[in-house]
């Protein structure tokens, strides 16, 4: 977790020299402040909109307890273990099975399950995979990936997706999803649950995958699994690690034997 964090401090941190050092260059001190204010203001921006942008990209709605009395139940007794508060949920109509965990704050946490998530998988493996995005929240990396994602999204003009695709693979390890599948894992005690929604995920994504557009790309690593095309504009996007080896470690964590 140090070093992830580690890695998106440096991106930052470059990318902020960068733009102080441009506006220097072409305005003196004014530049200069301009440049600063343009930080502030790109920060202002993510802290407060990357959520909600998030969200809106998924066509995604809140829900409540008396709606989702089931899911409700589920995220309270992983959030009581695993010491958490319990997060705003919402659903998007996407059927593409997916869910994500979203906040550039731990008190801000939204959790989203597409529909094709919730008809897709059995109540073991529903509650797998909400453990392994309630472990994304416990390990804090959601605060860096939420972070990335805000600003990736800044860039998502045509002209400046190299930038995008720059700070999504360098400041989000495909190595983060594999500490949450075991954090997940072991906080709900089955890993194979975990191992046999990933398979059911990565056939629905491949199957139905989410347009890759600006927003969405620029989201894409907050997912379980990466919900874009795999060839293309969308590749460019894909943090994740193979599913067949995130597989593979979760059947050794239970002592699986082929």
């Amino acid at each position: 977790m140090r070093c992830f964090g580690l890695r998106a401090a440096v991106l930052a941190a470059t990318l902020c020299v960068l733009v102080m050092l441009v506006g220097f260059a072409a305005g003196g001190a004014a530049g200069l402040a301009l440049g600063c204010a343009l930080i502030v203001g790109c920060g202002w921006i993510v802290y407060f909109h990357a959520q909600r942008a998030v969200l809106s990209a998924l066509c995604a709605r809140q829900v409540g307890e008396v709606e989702r009395p089931e899911l409700y139940r589920l995220v309270r007794e992983l959030c009581t273990s695993a010491r958490l508060r319990v997060p705003r949920l919402f659903v998007s109509p996407a059927a593409q099975p997916n869910v994500l965990a979203v906040g550039c704050t731990p008190r801000s946490v939204a959790l989203c399950c597409t529909e094709g998530l919730l008809r897709s998988l059995p109540e073991d493996e529903l509650r797998a995979v909400l453990a392994q995005q309630l472990a994304h929240v416990s390990r804090r990396d959601i605060v860096v990936s939420s972070w990335s994602a805000g600003f990736a999204a800044l860039f998502s003009l045509a002209w400046l997706r190299p930038l995008a695709v720059l700070v999504v693979r360098w400041a989000v390890p495909s190595s983060l999803e594999y500490g949450a599948d075991t954090s997940g894992a072991l906080l709900t005690g089955d890993p194979l649950a975990l191992a046999r929604a990933l398979r059911t995920i990565d056939g629905g994504t491949a199957r139905r995958p989410l347009p890759a557009r600006g927003a969405l790309a620029a989201f894409s690593h907050l997912m379980i699994a990466h919900p874009l095309p795999a060839a293309g504009y969308g590749r460019l996007f894909l943090t994740h690690p193979p599913v067949g080896e995130r597989v593979r470690r979760l059947e050794a964590l239970a002592g699986y034997r082929h």
